[in-house]
C-alpha cells in the first residue's frame, strides 16, 4: 500500500520556525503511511531541500505571491490541482495566504483543506490591505483549521464576520533528547566559539526582520554590557536587517561582545552554550525556537506581546517593550541562569514529536477515508 501523500504549503523551507516544526513532525512520522510533498514560493533552494527529498517528499515551485501577481497565480494554482488530482489533505502554512491556495484546492474537489496559523498580527507595509483582504477571504475555503497557539488561532479565524470555527492547536513540538543539557557539548561548544566558562551568554535565533526587533535586542544586551563586560551575545539567522545591525553594533562598541552566527544546522548544541534566551519580538504566533529553548533547561526572557501560552515549563518572564533596555538588563542580571531537565514536562504536555507526530498522522489518515 502507497502512502498517503500530503501537501505542505510553505513559503521556502529555510531554518525558519514553522518549517523547522514541519521537519520535526516529517522526520518522526511513519513515512509507510504518511509522505509530505511541498508547495513553495521561491525560486532558490530552501536549507531542508535536500533532506525533504532523501525522505521521499517532491517540491513544487510557484511564484512569490504579491499585488501584482496574483492572476497568474491563481492560473497556476488551477493548473497544479488539474494536474495533481491525487492530493487528498492540502495543509497550507502561509497564513492569510493560505485562502488563495485553498480556494484553488476547494474548486478542485480536495475533501481536506487545512489552513494553518502561524502568527499573531500581520504588522505594518504597503500590502497590508491586501493581507487583509486575504485574510478576510479565509472564511470561504477552508475546512479545517489548525494554529500553533490559541491567540494565533483568534488572530487568523475568529475575528471575521462569521461563526468561529473550531480550531485545533497543533503544538510546535520538538525532539526533547535532542535538547536535553549536556555539559560536554556545552564546553565544546564554547571552545569553539572562544568563549571563556564563566561569561554570561545570552541567546537569540531569528530572521533579522522587523518583527524580530533586533534594534531593541542590542539596546538590551548595551545595558547588560554597561553592568557586565564579560557578557556575550550569540545571533544565529540571517536576513535583510543583518549589516544595520551589524553597523549598530561596532558604533556601541560591542563587536567583540556579539557574535553573528548566521543561519545554522545545529541549534541543539549551540543552546548548551547559552545561559539565557532573550527574545523581544514585537508579535510571534507560539515560536518553536522557544519551545527549543525550554527543552534546552534555559530560562527565557521575552516580550509580552508573545502568548503566555509560550511558558510550557515555567522558565518564561515575560516583560514589556514599552519598558528600558535598562530595565530589561536588570531582568536578565537577576535570573537564574542554571538549566533544568525540562523533558518530562514538555512531553506531558504534548511539545514532543514522538507523541504528536502518531496523532498527526492519525489526523491525516481520518481524514482521507
Amino acid at each position: 500500500m502507497k502512502p498517503i501523500r500530503i501537501l505542505q504549503v510553505v513559503t521556502i523551507m529555510n531554518r525558519g520556525g514553522l518549517e523547522t516544526m514541519l521537519m520535526n513532525y516529517y522526520r518522526e512520522i511513519d513515512r509507510s503511511k504518511i509522505q509530505f510533498d511541498f508547495m513553495v514560493h521561491r525560486m532558490e533552494e530552501g536549507h531542508y531541500d535536500k533532506e525533504i527529498k532523501q525522505l521521499g517528499g517532491e517540491i513544487f515551485r510557484m511564484p512569490q505571491i504579491k499585488p501584482g501577481n496574483y492572476r497568474r497565480y491563481f492560473k497556476l494554482l488551477s493548473e497544479f490541482f488539474t494536474n495533481y488530482k491525487e492530493y487528498k489533505v492540502v495543509h497550507s502554512h502561509i497564513n492569510e495566504n493560505s485562502s488563495f491556495v485553498l480556494r484553488a484546492a476547494k474548486r478542485a474537489g480536495v475533501p481536506c483543506r487545512i489552513a494553518h496559523s502561524h502568527l499573531s498580527d500581520l504588522g505594518i507595509d504597503f500590502k497590508l490591505p491586501f493581507r487583509l483582504y486575504a485574510r478576510y477571504s479565509m472564511k470561504d475555503y477552508p475546512n479545517n483549521y489548525f494554529a500553533c497557539s490559541v491567540k494565533a488561532g483568534q488572530w487568523l479565524f475568529n475575528k471575521r464576520s462569521t461563526s468561529p470555527k473550531e480550531v485545533i492547536v497543533l503544538n510546535n513540538a520538538v525532539n526533547t533528547k535532542e535538547f536535553r543539557y549536556n555539559e560536554n557539548i556545552r564546553n565544546d561548544i564554547r571552545n569553539e566559539l572562544g568563549i571563556d566558562k564563566n561569561q554570561l551568554v545570552i541567546g537569540h535565533i531569528g530572521r533579522f526582520n522587523k518583527q524580530k526587533n533586533h534594534e531593541y535586542l542590542i539596546d538590551i544586551f548595551h545595558a547588560v554590557y554597561k553592568q557586565r563586560s564579560d557578557s556575550i551575545l550569540t545571533l544565529i539567522g540571517d536576513g535583510d536587517l543583518r549589516q544595520a545591525i551589524e553597523r549598530k553594533v561596532e558604533s556601541l562598541g560591542l563587536s567583540t561582545n556579539v557574535k553573528f552566527l548566521g543561519v545554522r544546522s545545529d541549534i541543539s548544541n549551540l543552546m548548551q552554550a547559552m545561559d539565557l534566551f532573550l527574545f523581544p519580538s514585537l508579535f510571534e504566533g507560539l515560536p518553536v525556537v522557544l519551545v527549543e529553548a525550554q527543552a534546552a533547561g534555559l530560562n527565557c526572557i521575552v516580550s509580552d506581546t508573545i502568548t503566555k501560552e509560550s511558558n510550557i515549563t515555567g522558565n518564561v518572564d515575560y516583560i514589556s517593550l514599552r519598558e528600558s533596555p535598562e530595565d530589561w538588563a536588570d531582568k536578565i542580571l537577576s535570573t537564574s541562569y542554571e538549566h533544568k531537565d525540562t523533558s518530562t514536562i514538555l512531553n506531558e504536555r504534548g511539545y514532543d514529536t514522538e507523541t504528536m507526530s502518531k496523532w498527526l498522522t492519525s489526523y491525516y489518515m481520518d481524514h482521507t477515508l
